[in-house]
């Protein structure tokens, strides 16, 4: 079983940066890409950013420029920079892991709120 643990969400004011962690526990886990997605209140989860384990990072557009994406393979984390926020990145963000063989596992989420 895989488990998928995430920190650094919070209130943050337009303008202003924070950081989301994401640590993957799991025996013989062999990971293809780690990622983020987020979900706004009354839309579908979506995509903003992946790492592969050879370094392909793939970025939404909305956040290209704004967000970093980094990866630690030898600790199996991920972690998300995020900064000049706008209350538009207001979403609950997921942590995201597709293994080797192609399976899927979701974080519990954290709530990122971006308001003055």
């Amino acid at each position: 079983q895989v488990r998928l643990v995430e920190s650094g969400g919070g209130l943050v004011q337009p303008g202003g940066s924070l950081r989301l962690s994401c640590a993957a526990s799991g025996r013989k886990l062999s990971i293809y890409y780690m990622g983020w997605y987020r979900q706004a209140p009354g839309k579908q989860r979506a995509l903003v950013a992946t790492i592969t384990s050879g370094g392909t990072i793939n970025y939404a557009d909305s956040v290209k420029g704004r967000f970093t994406i980094s990866r630690d393979n030898a600790k199996n984390t991920v972690d998300l920079q995020m900064n000049s926020l706008q209350p538009e990145d207001t979403a609950v963000y997921y942590c995201h892991l597709c293994t080797a063989a192609i399976q899927y596992y979701w974080g519990q989420g954290t709530q990122v709120t971006v308001s003055s």
